[in-house]
């Protein structure tokens, strides 16, 4: 039997239904990211960070009504970076798609779209947006580009990230099982903690890389002391932060149980990032199931587990993807100007 692999692009798009779009502001250094699947589906969603700022998230508890969503929204820019999921809501709307309890000309469909923002408010660009911040636009914009290809690093909604003290960025990754499953992720990296380990260029993730997909540098480097977060920002007032990520599979699932893969999933910032889940840190990862395949009858429990484990492997890959692919500033360093 062949052993599990990436998928073709290496990307959250691999899972067969998904597509992402992103927009960037150069000048505002800031960006979203819309991960729009080619139908309603499943999500569920898990809050780890002291400090969140969120959509929607509610509609996602699997007792409430809504069971299936039409987008995820991934935006920089703090609360203002809320207002993308607004433009999503006006195009998918304009499509016809959403929710609706009411069948009737003239009645509007309610597209549901649940987001998450993160900090970039305060890395140089100009914010001087007045009454117009650009999220709406921008929001629209990543919807409307909507693709299989991503670009990774500083693009989307990791355009203005930091990791650290590094420039941090978007990532993706993904892997197909043995027997056929997809798993992705993609990830927009701003966090308070480190993504490599002190002393050098190693990545907390490098014991899950496949493939060389973030320098093959191996898991030899990685070791610290208690205390020794390394490249972690090292201000104690810069308290400003945030990594949030979508999973997704292939695999039918219901919304509990995409909330057990979510839950799951946070483990791969963990092993990704030091530290992480801070009281500033507003982590928040989402789970997407496009239910091209169906949930084994026997054995759904496991089924879940295996899905949750390949998602926090795969989000530690994507992690570590994203910083490495991030094009640095003049003033801030990316990962390929630490010292070999």
């Amino acid at each position: 039997m062949p052993s599990a692999a990436p998928g073709a692009r290496n990307l959250i798009t691999d899972v067969p239904g998904l597509k992402v779009g992103q927009a960037s502001d150069a000048a505002a250094r800031t960006g979203v990211s819309v991960i729009l699947p080619d139908e309603r589906a499943v999500a569920g969603c898990d809050v780890r960070g002291g400090g969140p700022g969120t959509r929607e998230t509610d509609a996602l508890a699997p007792e409430n009504l809504v069971d299936a969503v039409d987008a995820i929204v991934l935006s920089g820019g703090s609360v203002y970076g809320l207002a993308a999921a607004d433009g999503v809501v006006a195009w998918l709307g304009a499509q016809g798609r959403g929710y609706g309890l009411v069948s009737s000309s003239g009645v509007p469909r309610s597209p549901v779209v649940p987001g998450a923002i993160l900090y970039d408010l305060s890395n140089g660009g100009d914010k001087a947006w007045g009454e117009e911040p650009p999220y709406r636009r921008l929001g629209r914009e990543a919807v409307l580009a909507a693709a299989l290809d991503v670009d990774l690093g500083t693009a989307g909604a990791g355009y203005g990230a930091m990791a650290g003290a590094l420039k941090g960025g978007t990532g993706s990754a993904s892997i197909v099982s043995a027997d056929g499953i997809t798993v992705g992720a993609l990830v927009c990296v701003n966090s308070f903690g480190s993504v490599v380990a002190p002393g050098g260029r190693s990545f907390w993730a490098a014991p899950y890389e496949l493939a060389g997909e973030f320098g093959g540098l191996g898991a030899a480097g990685l070791a610290a002391g208690p205390d020794d977060w390394g490249l972690a920002k090292s201000d104690p007032k810069a308290r400003m932060n945030t990594t949030i990520a979508c999973v997704a599979t292939d695999v039918a699932l219901t919304p509990a149980q995409a909330r057990r893969v979510a839950i799951m999933a946070q483990d791969g910032l963990a092993r990704a990032i030091r530290p992480v889940h801070a009281p500033f840190d507003g982590d928040v990862v989402f789970a997407l199931s496009t239910a091209r395949r169906p949930l084994p009858a026997e054995g759904a429990d496991f089924a879940v587990a295996r899905i949750g484990a390949l998602a926090a492997d795969v989000l530690a890959r994507a992690t570590a993807r994203g910083v490495y692919a991030a094009a640095p500033w003049s003033g801030v360093r990316g990962w390929r100007d630490l010292p070999v």
